[in-house]
């Protein structure tokens, strides 16, 4: 069942538009999904260039390969494992300190 049934309709100049779906393009986001966020209060981030979403997937790439290495060294039994789950948990956040800084919206109020 449809959530948000209340509709609002208000106007904007030709000039307000423009600047409304230059914001929402710059975004990523669409339009309804823009203004909610704004409404609660929160500063939008630019959608992040190419490059970033790249880097995003070596650092999951990378993460994988720990795991895989982890699995195999557990079955082998010769590696430092908590050393290894310190770096583990390095990368893992690291990669959410990307995501936070680049990704999610900052609250503004």
């Amino acid at each position: 069942m449809r959530t948000r049934n209340v509709q609002i309709i208000f106007c904007l100049t030709d000039e307000e538009a423009d600047y409304l779906d230059a914001l929402v393009k710059r975004s990523g986001r669409t339009r309804s999904s823009f203004l909610r966020a704004m409404i609660e209060g929160y500063q939008l981030c630019e959608k992040p260039d190419p490059e970033f979403y790249k880097v995003m997937r070596e650092l999951s790439g990378i993460g994988n390969c720990i795991n895989q290495i982890a699995a195999k060294a557990n079955t082998l039994g010769f590696i430092d494992e908590p050393m290894f789950a310190e770096e583990a948990k390095k990368l893992h956040q690291l990669q959410l300190d990307i995501r936070k800084n680049f990704l999610l919206p900052k609250k503004v109020m």
